[in-house]
């Protein structure tokens, strides 16, 4: 049995190519409706496929060749021989078999022509979903390095106005290249702007550190020694600490000055230890700050008030040297240089190296209210590794001093305003 499958428009057009190929005699088994496969399938239309089948006729068994008898045979003198020629058999080419044969070749070739070229459409549809695939993984990475490029223009821009507010703030270039240097490398993707600088925010309080103000004394009395050049407040701001102490923590303060160079100093010392009704002395040599220790052994705090001196005075560097080393086995101490914070940072450097060569202190800054930029106060404290405690803003007694306030400084750095 012969079974095969034809399609058409139609029912009918597609049972007549069958009739056409395999004669009347054939029988319908199934009518389907079938469409193009691959990605040109929406191109063709929907046709009729219909399943027919057919009873193979047995084929004459016929040799390749037959014999054709020759013409009556003619009287020889010889022995009689059948004249008999043999031609070779033409294959019969119109009979119902060989045309149903022929017509299936043919269908079959076309089924296979068909799926070829329905194998060749899927793989020109999986090459061109593979290339609009393509396209959109390199449109989505053009669009991500936009992106981050945005990114990085944004983070870029947000440095250099960083870098820029603490240049006008007068922090040094190379600390305000570091600091800009460390946030870019902790720098994390798609970081906000507000976030960020929250962490330069955080940083610089970390630089600056907690406030080292003058320790309770573990043995009384304590002296506290306040070193620093002419004209920056220092004997003000003994003033404002002694009243602190006396009026506000009921303490028992002494105050000295070794400042023999300028009478007026002396002088407004003694005037403030009058207003608070504490003890005053004038000493002159190491020695008697000693004896001073003596004197006053019941009270918590001695306050002295050295004399400024130029950093290229070698004796001067020497006296203050020996006074502040004269108590080292005799009792405690501290030391505090006063700077002022209008001094160019250049000359502030020179200052805190010559201190730095006779003792170790914590910091001071004066004369806050007579600047805008405070660069300087992050300056001297990378620069000399020293711990900042107070800072003083104006010469009313005792109002006008305060313990450092990292907080207060960094967003005056950062913002370039201050806290009301």
């Amino acid at each position: 049995m012969i079974i095969k499958k034809f399609q058409g428009k139609t029912e009918n057009e597609a049972t007549e190519n069958a009739k056409k190929e395999l004669g009347n005699g054939i029988v319908i088994m199934n009518v389907k409706n079938v469409k193009k496969k691959g990605l040109f399938s929406i191109f063709f239309p929907s046709m009729v496929e219909v399943t027919v089948a057919l009873e193979e006729e047995k084929a004459n068994d016929r040799p390749n060749q037959v014999p054709t008898m020759a013409p009556p045979l003619k009287e020889t003198t010889g022995p009689l021989v059948p004249d008999v020629i043999w031609e070779r058999a033409t294959p019969a080419t119109n009979t119902p078999a060989v045309q149903k044969e022929s017509s299936a070749v043919t269908a079959t070739a076309k089924m296979e022509e068909n799926k070829a070229i329905e194998e060749r459409l899927d793989s020109l549809q999986e090459l061109l979903e593979q290339k609009l695939n393509r396209k959109e993984e390199e449109k989505k990475s053009e669009e991500d390095k936009e992106s981050k490029a945005e990114e990085n223009e944004e983070t870029a821009t947000f440095m250099k106005l960083l870098y820029n507010t603490m240049i006008d703030n007068e922090v040094k270039e190379d600390y305000a290249k570091q600091i800009v240097e460390e946030i870019e490398k902790n720098a994390k993707p798609n970081m906000p702007m507000d976030y960020a600088l929250s962490n330069v925010y955080q940083k610089l309080i970390l630089k600056f550190g907690q406030p080292k103000l003058i320790q309770a004394p573990e043995q009384k009395p304590k002296m506290v020694f306040f070193i620093g050049p002419t004209g920056v407040g220092k004997t003000t701001t003994i003033a404002k600490i002694a009243s602190k102490f006396c009026v506000e923590e009921r303490k028992k303060v002494a105050l000295l000055t070794a400042d023999t160079y300028r009478i007026a100093a002396a002088e407004q010392l003694r005037t403030y230890a009058n207003i608070l009704e504490v003890p005053f002395r004038v000493v002159y040599s190491p020695e008697e700050v000693v004896q001073v220790l003596t004197e006053f052994k019941n009270y918590d705090y001695i306050l002295v008030d050295t004399a400024g001196h130029s950093i290229q005075n070698r004796e001067q560097k020497d006296d203050i040297g020996r006074l502040i080393h004269s108590i080292d086995s005799y009792g405690e101490k501290e030391v505090f240089l006063v700077v002022s914070a209008t001094t160019k940072y250049r000359d502030l450097v020179k200052i805190a190296e010559a201190y730095q060569a006779m003792t170790e202190y914590k910091l001071i800054f004066t004369k806050l209210d007579e600047t805008d930029a405070y660069g300087n106060l992050l300056n001297l404290r990378l620069h000399t590794g020293a711990a900042l405690s107070y800072v003083t803003c104006g010469q009313n007694v005792p109002d006008d001093i305060e313990p450092f306030n990292p907080q207060t400084i960094v967003k005056q750095l950062l913002t370039g305003t201050q806290d009301e």
